[in-house]
């Protein structure tokens, strides 16, 4: 088994700063690619932004030059830094990954439960 758990949300102030973390725990073996989405309110879930295991990471274009993120592997956890805000990015965020785990290695895509980001004027 394997979870996610996300942490750093709140309410913010239009222009202001939140930094997301995302902490994954269980029988873990490795995880390959991890990210972050996003779903607002009477809205369809959306990729925020992804990072593989090398580092090289894929972000939405609404959020581009914005959001940041980044991954510590021996913590097993990423991290999402967002920057200049704005009431659009209000969403429950979740952390999303795709992990080989024990005892058989399967690879799992597994999601956490989400962390509410809202954004003010």
């Amino acid at each position: 088994q394997v979870q996610l758990v996300e942490s750093g949300g709140g309410l913010v102030q239009a222009g202001g700063s939140l930094r997301l973390s995302c902490a994954a725990s269980g029988s873990i073996f490795s995880i390959n690619t991890i990210g972050w989405y996003r779903q607002a309110p009477g809205k369809q879930r959306e990729l925020v932004a992804t990072i593989g295991l090398g580092g090289s990471s894929n972000y939405n274009d609404s959020v581009k030059g914005r959001f940041t993120i980044s991954r510590d592997n021996a913590e097993s956890t990423v991290s999402l830094q967002m920057n200049s805000l704005k009431p659009e990015d209000t969403a429950v965020y979740y952390c999303n990954a795709e992990a080989a785990v024990g005892p058989a290695f399967r690879l799992l895509n597994v999601w956490g439960q989400g962390t509410l980001v809202i954004v003010s004027l």
